[in-house]
């Protein structure tokens, strides 16, 4: 069978670097950004790549749109507004949507493609900015069986494992789920390091000791020494955006009548974290605050 011609809409901290692993692994490839500085960047170091005025001309060049936007209002418009996806996909099309979004906006757009014919499967990522850019990117993946195995090779080109967790949305659900265990993590591991702190301890060691220990995670392996003992605070995942899905995550919980005190308890404390912190600010900001409730900065000790 041929290769399906690609279309991808989303060139930011994401999107770019999964863009240029499939024009590298030679798909016909048609782009988009509100930022056009993006779309050249992408164009300029993939020669092959074409540039699209809008979602509606991507589509018109593509058998398999993919975005990464940053949430469902964003994907609903691009696919189904003025100049939309809606408005140039053939029948026997499909979106496959990367972004992190609101699994009930994004069963409510699928019905809405599938009545001209189009199919949708959601495949949110985890594995941050270095994940897309090494292809190691993990996908969370929602749809029918026929669909999904149409994406499979585009999937294994961007990134390393993809579990297919069941229909529409699916996948959406399971992104803002790790997101929250993220978040949780990652407040009580900070709390956990201003204690050590306090009482003499240097952060870094700890961090060692945790990385060996029950108390490991993905936060302790890659974010405290890398972000926050060395103070660079420089994760470009926003902290706005966890705030997203956590919140995400908690209506989709009140949807299902579920009643979670500590995931409600750390989004209000996330939440107070992002107004503490500046516009634009990283996830590793939220340590930031926890600091300054604490009056502790969590700063390896001086070696004696």
């Amino acid at each position: 069978m041929s290769r399906p011609r690609v279309g991808f809409i989303g060139l930011g901290v994401m999107g770019a670097p999964m863009a240029g692993h499939l024009a590298r692994a030679g798909y016909s490839l048609a782009v988009h950004d509100i930022d056009r500085l993006r779309v050249d960047e992408v164009a300029a170091e993939h020669p092959g790549v074409r540039v699209a005025a809008t979602p509606k001309t991507v589509a018109e060049a593509s058998d398999i749109v993919i975005t990464m936007l940053p949430s469902g209002k964003y994907v609903r418009e691009v696919a189904l507004g003025d100049a939309g996806l809606i408005q140039g996909f053939a029948r026997g099309s499909l979106l496959l949507d990367t972004s992190s979004c609101e699994p009930w906006l994004t069963v409510e757009t699928a019905a809405t493609l599938a009545q001209v014919g189009v199919d949708l499967v959601d495949a949110p990522v985890s594995g941050a900015q270095a994940g897309a850019q090494a292809a190691e990117l993990v996908f969370m993946v929602g749809g029918r069986r026929g669909p999904v195995a149409r994406v499979m090779p585009l999937l294994d080109v961007m990134g390393k494992q993809a579990f297919h967790l069941g229909p529409v949305g699916a996948g959406h659900a399971m992104k803002c789920i790790n997101n929250l265990i993220t978040a949780l993590t990652f407040m009580a591991t900070a709390e956990g390091l201003t204690i050590g702190r306090r009482f003499g301890l240097d952060p870094d060691v700890m961090t060692d000791v945790l990385n060996v220990s029950t108390g490991m995670s993905w936060i302790s392996r890659t974010h405290i020494k890398q972000r926050v003992t060395n103070r660079k605070f420089d994760d470009p995942f926003k902290l706005e955006l966890m705030v997203k899905d956590i919140s995400i995550a908690l209506e989709l919980a009140t949807r299902e009548e579920l009643s979670l005190p500590l995931s409600d308890l750390g989004r209000r404390l996330w939440t107070a974290a992002q107004s503490y912190s500046p516009e634009g600010a990283s996830i590793s900001d939220m340590v930031r605050w926890v600091e300054h409730m604490t009056g502790t900065e969590i700063t390896p000790v001086a070696a004696p």
